[in-house]
């Protein structure tokens, strides 16, 4: 299942996730992952010298039926889950002392069928969540006081067929959403004062096979699509005024079994994805004017069973990568590469 993870406070990443366990968020002080074969979110505090994972106090917390994506507001207060058995999206205000989640007033909000993925603009103004049952995106305006979610005029907005990850860029202006069965990634224009998206001209723009994750380097120069079942990552260069993608030179290119998640560390430097049916990271370096990637030595890096999906935390010093196939969490020094331990 797709998943989110991404860091509390900091640069949102893109991820997915596995029936078992799924994805997550974090500050340098907390993290979150969506357990969808549980029904709940679980959260953790994270050791900022260390990198190590311990439950928060009451965790885990209780989500809709099979949540698939959890997701962090960039501006602190609130967390969001798509629960994708029951069609709905659950928000909780984060305590910042203890990282505890309790649900907001009104919560679950309804979606479309099948939600599969959320994410949240820069500015935490709006929330969006990409619908795999009915082919679109839902969108909506955050209550900056409560976390309530409010549907944005005009939505759901159509898209390809079966979307499973969506993300906006570093500004808030383009979301870029992969679609599953049509084999290509939708591109966006998002009116930053209704939160209506708006299709790019050109959109949308073809993949590999079924591209399963979507994410935007933090300098919002570059995408990339994890393609599952062509064992590739699509590169492409985005243009600063209207979104639309150009494929990068070279791409699309290879990486291991089932590349079921791709990120991109804080830096922008690196590109991290991991593969589901190798049990392993590829990792490469990003060319910072043409966004080609290069392998870095020793990729791929051992995984846990089922790696479905992989982020770094906002100081570039780890990296975190759920294991599906064996219901852990994986944790190394994204400056050496290697995963050391399992949560």
């Amino acid at each position: 299942m797709v998943a989110k993870m991404l860091f509390f406070g900091c640069v949102e990443l893109m991820a997915m996730a596995g029936a078992g366990t799924t994805l997550w968020g974090q500050t340098a002080r907390f993290a979150y992952v969506a357990d969808y074969g549980s029904n709940n979110v679980s959260a953790y505090t994270i050791d900022g010298t260390t990198g190590a994972l311990t439950p928060v106090a009451g965790s885990s917390f209780q989500a809709g039926t099979g949540p698939t994506s959890v997701t962090v507001d960039p501006t602190g207060p609130f967390a969001f889950v798509t629960n994708k058995g029951s069609n709905n999206v659950s928000a909780y205000s984060i305590n910042g002392t203890t990282g505890a989640l309790t649900p907001v007033p009104g919560s679950p909000f309804p979606a479309g069928s099948g939600p599969y993925s959320v994410t949240v603009d820069a500015a935490g103004q709006f929330a969006y969540v990409a619908n795999a049952g009915s082919d679109n995106v839902s969108a909506y305006t955050i209550d900056g006081i409560t976390g309530a979610l409010m549907p944005v005029a005009g939505s759901p907005f159509p898209t390809g067929s079966s979307p499973r990850s969506l993300t906006v860029n570093p500004t808030g202006q383009f979301a870029y959403v992969a679609d599953y069965g049509s084999n290509n990634v939708w591109a966006y224009a998002i009116d930053g004062t209704t939160g209506a998206l708006t299709p790019v001209p050109g959109s949308p723009f073809p993949t590999g096979s079924n591209p399963i994750s979507v994410t935007v380097d933090p300098t919002g120069q570059f995408a990339f699509v994890a393609n599952v079942s062509s064992n590739t990552v699509s590169a492409y260069s985005i243009n600063g005024t209207t979104g639309a993608l150009t494929t990068v030179p070279g791409s699309p290119f290879p990486v291991g079994s089932g590349p079921y998640s791709v990120t991109v560390d804080p830096t922008g430097q690196f590109a991290f994805v991991a593969n589901v049916s190798s049990n392993t990271v590829s990792a490469y370096s990003i060319n910072g004017t043409t966004g080609a990637l290069t392998t870095v030595p020793g990729s791929p890096f051992q995984a846990g069973t089922g790696p479905t999906s992989v982020t770094v935390d906002p100081t570039g010093q780890f990296a975190y990568v759920t294991n599906n196939g064996s219901n852990n969490i994986s944790a190394g020094l994204r400056a050496k590469c290697s995963l050391l331990r399992n949560y």
